[in-house]
């Protein structure tokens, strides 16, 4: 509902529901995110790195990046700064999600039109990542002596680095590339079901936010924190619910989702990084990673 269909409800004036709205939104935030939505440890990474081993079968991984466009009212005087590449005015929320469809690390605000390497690129979080020393050291890979590092899992959008693992992109793929392309979109959905249920569970998300972009950010900040919040008191959602945002979130990806191919400096890979995703691919074609199904899900014969 808008501010003006609220303020006829409560018989009050609609900039008076707006100052409510924002006051309860920083409230939320400023109590609740050090304990629902806190920074988390080395410690912490190698839990939800268990975690990611353990139901999704994909060792080392510490989280699943993604961004997702937040529709906007057209700011005043902003040109085509958030004009995205679906035609509609947008800010870009970058979430990182663990096993369980939490946010570990949300990122409000940037340009529409920005891709989401180049958000990722200028946001504090490739800052933080990029620090060793708030990862877990580098580490055998399970049942082998290979050491490799832990990382995130993103789409074609983000550059392959040693802490960002991407799909293979090339047209003619090998069986073992294939394989390595299922076994990381099925862990990598864990980020795409936690926009859906969140997308499912928030309507205003639907529509254009028409506050101010700083205003904007602050609502969906809280919306991040809420759902969070919901998964830590009442667990993790229903196989009906992960159906119903699955299906949410990919019919908005799919809405004029036509990207261009750029050029971006930053998307060159490092040799460590293309080691990594090879070793991988190795290792899910071997007796000790791969899993029975994989040979069916990704449409290879044995």
């Amino acid at each position: 509902m808008s501010f003006r269909a609220l303020a006829l409800c409560f018989k009050m004036h609609n900039t008076t529901v707006g100052a409510i709205v924002y006051e309860v939104c920083d409230a939320i935030w400023n109590r609740l995110s050090t304990t629902h939505l806190s920074i988390p440890t080395p410690e912490d990474f190698l839990s939800i790195a268990n975690e990611f081993n353990v139901k999704w079968n994909f060792p080392h991984c510490i989280g699943c990046i993604d961004g997702k466009h937040i529709r906007l009212r057209s700011p005043t005087h902003s040109g085509t700064m958030y004009y995205n590449y679906k035609h509609f005015f947008s800010i870009v929320l970058q979430g990182v999600s663990d096993a369980n469809y939490k946010f570990i690390f949300v990122d409000v605000g940037a340009y529409g039109k920005q891709s989401d390497g180049g958000t990722y690129a200028s946001s504090t979080l490739s800052t933080f990542i990029n620090n060793e020393n708030n990862l877990p050291k580098s580490s055998n890979l399970e049942g082998t002596s290979v050491e490799i590092p832990f990382f995130m899992l993103g789409d074609d959008a983000y550059p392959l680095k040693h802490n960002i693992m991407k799909p293979f992109s090339k047209r003619l793929l090998s069986k073992e590339e294939r394989i390595y392309n299922y076994r990381h979109a099925r862990a990598r959905r864990c980020v795409e079901n936690a926009f859906g249920i969140m997308v499912s569970k928030w309507r205003l998300l639907h529509k254009p936010i028409e506050t101010t972009v700083d205003n904007a950010i602050k609502i969906v900040q809280c919306i991040c924190l809420l759902h969070n919040l919901i998964i830590d008191k009442e667990g993790q959602p229903c196989a009906q619910t992960l159906i119903s945002a699955a299906s949410s979130y990919e019919n908005d990806r799919n809405e004029k989702n036509v990207r261009t191919n750029v050029i971006r400096p930053f998307n060159r890979s490092s040799n460590l990084a293309t080691f990594v995703r090879d070793t991988l691919k190795n290792y899910f074609i071997s007796p000790i990673g791969s899993i029975s199904f994989q040979e069916q899900y990704a449409n290879v014969q044995k």
